[in-house]
């Protein structure tokens, strides 16, 4: 039976329902990480040049936006909503190169975000269209 013809959802729905609650999550540590950035919005970091000061407060509001805009987005894509897949898709590369910014700054976090960003896209774009049919 093709994909095109099936009616109900096979297991891997789960993947897009796990990409949902992944979105939320990831909003959630986005919104964390600029709340974060913008109460101590200055950081200093040790060079062979001496001391660079960092103003993370644009950055901090970056990230307080995409969490906001990620939240929204898995909430609508745990509604099965197909423009939540294609803005989840886009919100989640654009927060995986954001966390490429501060990954200096804040390497384990960015790491396990980025991570779980790449699931994310896989859930979404592999098993997006399964959703609907629940």
């Amino acid at each position: 039976m093709s994909a095109e013809s099936r009616t109900e959802p096979t297991g891997w729905v789960g993947w897009v329902w796990f990409a949902g609650i992944m979105l939320i999550t990831i909003g959630l540590m986005d919104l964390f990480q600029g709340l974060i950035a913008l109460f101590n919005d200055t950081f200093a970091v040790a060079v062979e040049a001496g001391v660079l000061v960092l103003d993370l407060t644009t950055w901090g509001w970056i990230h307080v936006i995409l969490g906001v805009v990620l939240i929204l987005t898995g909430i609508g894509v745990l509604g099965g909503s197909t423009w939540a897949r294609v803005v989840g898709v886009v919100v989640v590369i654009l927060n995986l190169l954001a966390q490429l910014t501060v990954i200096g700054i804040y390497p384990w976090w960015a790491t396990i975000v980025i991570i779980l960003d790449v699931l994310v896209i896989y859930a979404l774009v592999v098993h997006g269209g399964e959703v609907a049919a629940v």
